[in-house]
């Protein structure tokens, strides 16, 4: 639109607009009623009007001082134009979505990212930003990730509060790290990737796992207090509790093994989280009975070194004090 030229005929640009609109696309006028059903009666310019630009530009704009040609106050040229204009907090926005197709979100993103990275030039003013599911992901996996570490923490505090003692369940705190490496392994066998229902059973595990490893070290302090000494505890407690550790876990894995399958609709949206609960638990289980007893010779050892330096320090000082 020519601003200067329409200005002299009294005209704007939705005016202007709004002419070619209706000589172009037509205008409705009405509605005809069928029943429940409604039609447009669109009136608009016969055919040969504006079957090209030249005939375009003829088209009648109504102004304050008689009919003016559109030709008159616009330049008609070819151009590439926005079908819609989109704005985010006040800045424009063009979105560019897509579907995944037989890949995990997390590995489509990474190799997105890397093109735009490598082959996009972005201009000055401009900004690329991913959203959708990408965002909800991480936002996801940082709220997830939160309620782990509460999980973990409220485990540890609950057993200091039982065994009234802080070295014994950091003690049993060491079974959880091994759970991660049968949850990798069972998803790598498996095919499937790291989601969110997964990482639901990995919070599921930080309160499941411990429970093994109570059991052992709960029994070995038994056997201590009954004049047992440390080493002769751990091996008399690995065998007697081999039976019901294995009781407690095969329970629990076997009645996961029909959602790991996938058997019942609607159930392979939980098959990840069963399949890391099968693996972290199955891996736990056996190792817990070797890393755990170690682990608590190792600490007990360094907690009766560092307990008996500090006898020492307080059977010294009172010395000094009187020889003074």
């Amino acid at each position: 639109v020519d601003r200067a030229k329409a200005a002299v005929y009294g005209l704007n640009v939705a005016q202007i607009a709004s002419a070619a609109r209706a000589g172009v696309e037509g205008q409705v006028a009405t509605r005809y009623r069928t029943g429940s059903e409604e039609i447009d009666v669109r009136v608009k310019l016969a055919e040969d009007t504006t079957k090209d630009l030249a005939a375009v530009e003829n088209i009648m704009v109504a102004s304050p001082f008689g009919q003016v040609p559109l030709g008159e106050v616009v330049e008609i040229r070819y151009a590439q134009g926005l079908s819609s204009i989109v704005r985010q907090d006040q800045v424009r926005t063009v979105s560019i979505t897509a579907n995944l197709d037989g890949r995990d979100l997390a590995s489509v993103m990474a190799d997105v990212k890397q093109k735009v990275n490598d082959e996009i030039f972005v201009p000055t003013g401009y900004t690329i930003e991913f959203g959708g599911e990408a965002t909800e992901m991480v936002e996801a996996f940082g709220d997830l990730t939160k309620a782990l570490l509460l999980a973990i923490v409220l485990v540890y505090m609950i057993m200091a509060a039982q065994f009234e003692s802080l070295l014994h369940p950091f003690i049993i705190m060491f079974s959880m790290p091994v759970t991660i490496i049968g949850v990798i392994l069972a998803l790598v066998i498996s095919g499937q990737s790291l989601s969110i229902v997964t990482f639901i059973g990995i919070i599921m595990l930080a309160g499941i796992v411990v429970n093994n490893a109570i059991v052992l070290v709960d029994y070995i302090n038994i056997l201590r207090r009954n004049g047992m000494s440390k080493h002769e505890a751990i091996l008399a407690a690995g065998p007697t509790r081999l039976r019901p550790i294995l009781m407690t876990a095969l329970t629990t894995i076997l009645a996961m093994v029909p959602l790991a399958l996938g058997i019942g609709e609607g159930a392979e949206l939980q098959t990840p989280m069963a399949t890391a609960v099968i693996g972290g638990l199955t891996t736990s289980t056996f190792l817990t009975l070797l890393f755990i007893p170690v682990m608590y010779s190792l600490l007990d050892d360094f907690s009766d070194f560092v307990t008996g330096r500090k006898k020492k320090d307080t059977n010294v000082l009172p010395e000094n004090n009187i020889t003074s």
